[in-house]
């Protein structure tokens, strides 16, 4: 079948060639391979206004790594490489994948009650009520536990109140979570810290540590330590070829939908590519991917004020960022989808990629689009949706059939976002570029 040009990202154009073997630094020293961007296909005069977006959104550290190798580094003000930094909630992805570890190591099962390690009492709930409570509940964020109370970061029993049985409501709540540590402590009869030195410090090079100044439990390391453990999660828990995280059904359970309350929602890890997701202090349920500049195989480790890991494994991608963040959100979606954005930016002949959709017998042209966009999907049913650069949906049209069209005479140039859903499920995402 003929290829149609695209544009999905501009990872793609090196994606464009054989996946390539990850390379991994050593795990003593400063040593760590450079990939040069140009030979990625990248604009390198339109990278310093990459930068320049970084520094204005209050960023300290951004890495980005192809195959392993580091593509760009780039610190800001007196901050360096070996600046030490918190992740914020960015760190529970430590927390969930130390939880695997202790589970392959038989110290735990995620299907245990909490209570068998916390002791009977430790929420303000009832026996019964408290003892449907499991680890995978405090890994999915499904505890049931009232996230409304006046601090939901409190991990004391007097603050953790019933609010719904256990897997039947979703709700960013930090208390519950933040006593998974003390779960993988009395479990392994080791501090999280020691375990974690011993499991994944060591045989990864990562450097950092938790650090409780209060209720919350918080990891602190340098940008490469954060990178680093990007990269073992690229890898699929695997540093080189030593198995870290061995158990492959834990790992792909922790890195896709845990629950069907919020799809974009693993064990304490993002996951784009969804249909719908729910944000923290909130139970609406929003309509779209968490991050449509991205790719939808992106899985992302958030934290307040922007500490982002994101991990695309299609593109043998990573990139983490590590600041403060003008929005300074409990989970900042917004200024990761705009990092996406400006990424996008640095293609620098979109016209010229080309990809290949026979696999699920899409076709959408021309692209760039100057007044109509044809969509083909043979034989099939589906919706589609088109979205601006902002996430803003500009028009949809329901079940269709086979073809469509979409009239783009009344766009303004710019880039878009073309979404194909078909059986409750997106099966296409594609970035189009509109020029009257």
């Amino acid at each position: 079948m003929q290829k149609f040009i695209l544009v999905i990202t501009l990872i793609l154009i090196s994606f464009s060639s054989k996946s390539q073997t990850l390379y991994f630094p050593p795990t003593t020293g400063t040593t760590w391979d450079t990939i040069s961007p140009g030979t990625l296909g990248w604009c390198t005069d339109r990278i310093d206004s990459l930068y320049n977006y970084l520094e204005g959104a209050n960023s300290k550290a951004f890495i980005v790594l192809k195959d392993g190798k580091i593509v760009l580094e780039k610190y800001f003000g007196t901050f360096t490489k070996d600046s030490i930094w918190y992740w914020a909630s960015a760190g529970k992805t430590i927390t969930s994948f130390m939880t695997g570890i202790a589970q392959q190591e038989n110290y735990l099962s995620i299907n245990d009650k909490t209570s068998q390690y916390l002791g009977l009492g430790w929420t303000d709930c009832t026996l019964t009520q408290e003892n449907n409570i499991t680890i995978k509940n405090q890994l999915t964020m499904t505890s049931g536990l009232d996230d409304g109370v006046t601090d939901n970061h409190c991990t004391i029993d007097t603050c953790l109140k019933y609010k719904a049985n256990a897997a039947t409501r979703w709700a960013y709540h930090n208390g519950p979570y933040t006593l998974l540590d003390d779960v993988i402590s009395a479990a392994t009869g080791q501090t999280l810290n020691s375990y974690i030195n011993q499991k994944l410090k060591t045989p990864t090079g990562m450097t950092g540590l938790f650090v409780q100044p209060s209720f919350d439990n918080v990891f602190w390391s340098t940008p490469r330590s954060m990178a680093r453990f990007g990269l073992l999660i690229l890898n699929k828990g695997k540093w080189n070829s030593t198995p870290i995280l061995s158990d492959s059904n834990y790992f792909n359970q922790m890195t896709n939908t845990s629950q069907q309350l919020n799809k974009a929602y693993g064990y304490l890890w993002w996951l784009n590519g969804k249909t719908s997701f729910m944000a923290p202090s909130s139970q609406l349920v929003f309509s779209s991917m968490i991050a449509l500049a991205a790719p939808t195989d992106m899985i992302a480790a958030i934290g307040k004020n922007g500490q982002l890991i994101n991990v695309v494994p299609s593109q043998n991608l990573v990139f983490i960022r590590m600041g403060n963040s003008p929005d300074g959100g409990e989970v900042s979606f917004l200024l990761n989808d705009t990092i996406w954005q400006k990424m996008n930016r640095l293609v620098c002949n979109p016209s010229s990629l080309n990809t290949d959709n026979t696999k699920n017998n899409i076709a959408i042209y021309p692209n760039p689009v100057h007044e109509n966009i044809a969509i083909k999907y043979e034989n099939n049913y589906f919706n589609l949706e088109l979205f601006d650069i902002f996430g803003n949906k500009i028009t949809s049209k329901p079940s269709c059939f086979s073809t469509e069209n979409i009239s783009t005479k009344d766009f303004k140039n710019g880039i878009y976002f073309l979404r194909i859903i078909s059986d409750k499920k997106i099966v296409c995402h594609q970035k189009i570029i509109i020029s009257h």
